[in-house]
């Protein structure tokens, strides 16, 4: 039995995930992060924004509406949207201050001028106009909302200026565009000592009067357009709440506009026919900076290897063997891999492998975010023209990863893969492997599980665990789930199959997960030691949440390591005194999920591809798994102990949702220790 939760006992989803962005901004002016590692994590920050835009904004204004309905019975927090554009707007103000009086005046110390904001200098002025003519009209298209008769759409988070001038007597507003699909947003050029770096908004600015000849520049404004993305609200929201959400969003045209940014001084009779002319009228009206897009700070042209982070030589592990194939390392014991530490070369060689080995018969797999050019579907692609049997099962619902994927999936099918495309109304989630061998008389399976992608790019700064494995009864639970999964349906009996080891959503995770907790609950009660350990990108499931706070009131100690959103609030009297909140913004992105359950000392450590969302309980076919190598299981909870003795990139999650210090008696900056530990010589075999 669960126990019921007032609504007021869980931080609001979209202001949690606002908390995580502001915490990723502060990086940006930490004073030990190396200066173009801030420049970074300015760029970070502004890609998740308009991320936050595209996906969440749409249903905040959609839930302000519902809210100022008096006939609605669905209790709606009413003041969510302003207060999501308050913390954005204080965020923003920020960012501003980061640039103009941390990162700017950083960079002039090293000879470099980050030249923005001002008129471009009288001895730039002819290079900038040679790279304008050259290099830059080529791809300028302009538009003339006063004459053209034709409907202009801004694409989303395109660049635009709206340039009002006067010609022939005649007051004219025309859009240029700032065609970064083209060229790079900004502009290096080197004078004696000097470094200049400018923004290509500014040269385009500088040199209007090439385009518009004969003509009074009256005033030059910068906006863009973002625009919804496609949101399964049931996802997120239950019954008529989802419903009436869609409702609203249906009133609206496709490719809805949920922000409309635009520079602060723009004056308001251009506003208007920009909304007017553009069909703009709903769009959320935002006065940012001159400036938009910054995340394209990501390819901010300087590169000095003392400005920058440190360089860690990734971790060759398992250390190859002449002559043995990694097979014979697999079947002989578990093999963990942590990338970024530890190098991802071993899992493409796992599947390089397995599509030339005469042995290996068939070769399952589940995809759901590729590398644009994934050297592992090439892998699968090698193995099915060699005559093995490959099995794919291909998520087209990748949110932004869906034409990559396409592409892919279409690959492989023309060379004969088996591919497999997930239910409508079901998300697969999961991140597993399978290989079969025949072997004399045997049929021998070896199978990867993991907490990230399949993606080599992404596991270059996303941490995750991969766990490489020979356990023969895992491994058939994982088949059952394949075969499963080729039948395309919705699991309509959780007990269609009973897994012993694997925890798989929409079957058995959630009961699970929730018998472990209990159990630790049994052990407080009973005087024995109880604890757990959670480490998750996102938290939101109330069940689970509340699951939780039961167990904090039975006396058990939770530790909770989450990324991202954490709607469960720590540290309250008679609810969550035994729960902290902790969350890391490091080098590299925190990505894997970890499940640790003291069992009266006896632990019970699980990994896996499940955060713990409305989603992914409720919505999406995940795996998770127990590690049951010692060796594997001393590994994993010494990395997470010293993640919790982190004092240097880790912050507590108070009852205010602030991100708070942690108070340091010594620096300890986890993602490094974890490195030394996992370069030990014990782990590199």
């Amino acid at each position: 039995m669960i126990e019921t939760v007032a609504e007021n006992t869980f931080f609001d989803r979209d202001l949690s995930w606002l908390s995580f962005n502001g915490r990723v901004l502060s990086e940006a002016s930490n004073a030990d992060v190396p200066l173009l590692e801030k420049i970074k994590f300015l760029s970070i920050y502004s890609s998740n924004l308009d991320e936050f835009y595209r996906v969440r904004m749409p249903v905040l204004l959609a839930l302000a509406k519902l809210s100022r309905k008096k006939k609605n019975h669905i209790q709606i927090e009413e003041d969510l949207l302003d207060n999501a554009n308050r913390i954005i707007h204080d965020q923003q103000s920020e960012y501003g201050r980061i640039l103009a009086e941390i990162i700017k005046p950083q960079l002039l110390k090293n000879h470099i001028n980050f030249v923005y904001g001002i008129k471009i200098p009288d001895s730039l002025i002819v290079e900038t106009s040679i790279y304008f003519v050259n290099q830059v009209m080529a791809f300028l298209q302009p538009v003339n909302l006063s004459v053209s008769k034709s409907s202009f759409f801004p694409k989303n988070n395109e660049l635009y200026l709206a340039v009002n001038l006067v010609k022939d007597a005649e007051a004219q507003t025309v859009i240029l565009n700032i065609p970064t699909n083209n060229l790079p947003r900004f502009y290096q050029l080197t004078q004696g000592d000097e470094s200049y770096v400018l923004f290509l908004d500014d040269i385009i600015k500088n040199n209007l009067a090439l385009i518009f000849k004969d003509a009074d520049i009256q005033g030059c404004y910068s906006f863009k357009i973002t625009r919804t993305a496609e949101i399964d609200l049931k996802d997120e929201y239950a019954g008529d709440l989802a419903k009436q959400i869609e409702k609203q969003l249906s009133k609206r045209d496709f490719g809805l506009a949920t922000r409309f940014l635009h520079q602060p001084d723009i004056p308001a009779e251009t506003l208007l026919l920009l909304q007017q002319k553009l069909n703009l009228q709903n769009a959320n009206l935002v006065a940012g900076g001159h400036y938009h897009n910054l995340k394209d700070l990501a390819s901010f042209p300087v590169d000095i290897a003392e400005l920058s982070n440190d360089k860690w030589t990734k971790i060759n592990y398992p250390a190859f063997e002449k002559g043995k194939s990694l097979y014979h390392q697999i079947i002989k014991n578990d093999i963990l891999i942590n990338p970024p530490y530890q190098s991802y070369d071993s899992v493409l060689r796992f599947f390089n492998e397995a599509a030339v080995d005469e042995d290996v018969q068939e070769i399952y797999i589940t995809l759901y975010r590729v590398a644009s050019d994934s050297r592992i579907v090439n892998a699968l692609i090698s193995a099915a023209k060699n005559g093995k049997k490959v099995f794919v099962l291909v998520e087209l619902k990748a949110r932004f990863d869906e034409a990559n994927n396409i592409k892919w999936a279409n690959k492989m099918k023309e060379a004969g893969v088996d591919i497999i495309y997930s239910v409508t109304a079901l998300k697969v989630h999961a991140k597993i492997a399978l290989v079969k061998r025949k072997v004399g008389l045997r049929t021998i399976y070896t199978g990867l599980f993991s907490t990230g992608n399949f993606n080599e790019t992404t596991a270059n700064f996303y941490t995750d665990h991969v766990l490489m494995t020979a356990h023969q009864e895992m491994l058939r639970e994982m088949e059952l789930l394949f075969m499963f999964l080729a039948k395309r349906v919705k699991p309509s009996d959780p007990n269609l199959i009973k897994f012993q080891y694997l925890l798989v959503a929409q079957f058995n995770l959630q009961q699970r997960f929730i018998e472990l907790i209990d159990r630790e609950m049994e052990h407080a009660k009973s005087g024995k030691s109880a604890s757990i350990i959670i480490k998750l990108n996102n938290l939101e499931e109330k069940v689970l949440i509340a699951k939780l706070y039961e167990a904090s009131k039975a006396g058990v100690k939770v530790e909770l390591i989450i990324r991202g959103i954490s709607r469960l609030i720590a540290g309250v009297k008679d609810m969550s005194e035994n729960i902290s909140v902790r969350r890391i913004v490091d080098r590299y992105l925190e990505h894997g999920r970890v499940f640790v359950f003291n069992n009266a000392g006896n632990e019970e450590i699980f990994m896996g591809s499940a955060d713990w969302m409305n989603r992914n309980i409720y919505r999406r076919i995940e795996v998770c798994f127990p590690v049951l190598d010692q060796n594997i299981k001393h590994q994993i909870k010494e990395m997470l102990n010293i993640q919790l003795a982190d004092t240097s990139k880790a912050v507590l999650i108070n009852e205010q949702m602030e991100n708070v210090a942690v108070t340091k008696s010594k620096p300890l900056q986890s993602q490094y220790e974890i490195y030394k530990f996992l370069k030990e010589e014990k782990y590199e075999n």
